[in-house]
C-alpha cells in the first residue's frame, strides 16, 4: 500500500507539472468560466426572472461547467501519455503503471479547486452573497469534488480508449452539453417538456441543486435522506466507481 501511495503522489506531482507548463490550458481553464459567468449575469441575467438574484442562482452551474473543461483537458493528457510511449516506459520500471491515471485525476482535482476559488472570488465581487456556514461551505466543496472525480475518471477512460488528440478533445462537447441541459442556468420547469425529463434525470442537476442549497444555507433540503443531496451523492459515487474500474480495465487491455 505504501508504494502505491508513493506512485500515485509521484504521478500527481507530474500531472501538476504538466498542467503548469501548459500556459494556454491554464488561461482557458481560469478565464473561460469567468467569461461565461460575466456573460450570463451581465447579458442574460436581466431577462431571467427566477425570484432571486441571478448571480446567486448561476454561480454553482458555472463552477460545474468549469469542472467539465478541466476534465476535457485530462482526456487530452491521458491520450498523450498513451500515444507518446510514456506508459510503455513506466511498464518497464518498478512503478505501478496504472497510477498514471490516478495521478491525472488527482491533479485535475487540485486544478479544479483553484478554478473554483477564482470563480467564487469573481462572483462575490459581482454581488454573490452565500449564506452558508463554514461546515456548509466544506460540504459544498466536497460535493463539487465528487462531481469532478467522476467526470475526470470518465475523461481518463476516454483518453485511454481514443487514438488521437482530436478524438480526446471531442470529449469537451459532451461535458459542455450536460450543464446547459440542467438547472445550471434556468429552472428545469422552464424547459420544453421533451427536454425537461432529461434535465431532471441526469447527474448534473442534483449536484447543482445540492451545491446551491448548501451555499444558500438551506440545510433542510440537503439533510433529507431521500432528497436531492442523497441522489447527487449516489450519482457521483456510482459513476465514479464505474468509470474508474472501466478506465483501469481499458488501461490494462491496451498495449
Amino acid at each position: 500500500m505504501t508504494y502505491l501511495l508513493r506512485d500515485v503522489s509521484t504521478m500527481t506531482v507530474r500531472g501538476l507539472r504538466l498542467v503548469s507548463r501548459d500556459v494556454d490550458a491554464i488561461i482557458t481553464a481560469v478565464l473561460l468560466p469567468v467569461i461565461i459567468l460575466l456573460m450570463f449575469v451581465l447579458v442574460f441575467g436581466g431577462a431571467v426572472d427566477i425570484g432571486t438574484d441571478y448571480i446567486n442562482y448561476v454561480t454553482p452551474g458555472v463552477i460545474l461547467l468549469a469542472a467539465g473543461f478541466g476534465a476535457a483537458n485530462t482526456a487530452l493528457a491521458v491520450e498523450r501519455d498513451m500515444s507518446s510511449g510514456m506508459v510503455e516506459r513506466l511498464r518497464s520500471m518498478p512503478v505501478t503503471a496504472w497510477t498514471v491515471l490516478s495521478g491525472h485525476v488527482a491533479a485535475s482535482l487540485v486544478k479544479n479547486l483553484v478554478t473554483t476559488a477564482v470563480v467564487f472570488g469573481v462572483s462575490i465581487l459581482m454581488g454573490f452573497r452565500p449564506e452558508a456556514t463554514p461546515l456548509e461551505w466544506l460540504a459544498a466543496v466536497g460535493m463539487i469534488l465528487l462531481f469532478v472525480g467522476w467526470i475526470t475518471w470518465l475523461a481518463a477512460l476516454v483518453g485511454v480508449l481514443v487514438r488521437s488528440p482530436d478524438a480526446a478533445g471531442g470529449f469537451s462537447f459532451f461535458v459542455m452539453f450536460l450543464p446547459y441541459v440542467s438547472s445550471a442556468f434556468v429552472p428545469v420547469d422552464t424547459l420544453p417538456s421533451w427536454l425537461r425529463g432529461f434535465a431532471e434525470h441526469q447527474p448534473v442537476t442534483p449536484v447543482i441543486e445540492t451545491v446551491r442549497s448548501l451555499l444558500a444555507g438551506d440545510v433542510a433540503t440537503v439533510a433529507d435522506p431521500g432528497g436531492v443531496a442523497a441522489l447527487a451523492i449516489i450519482w457521483c459515487l456510482g459513476l465514479g466507481l464505474l468509470f474508474a474500474v472501466s478506465a483501469g480495465l481499458a488501461f490494462r487491455a491496451r498495449r
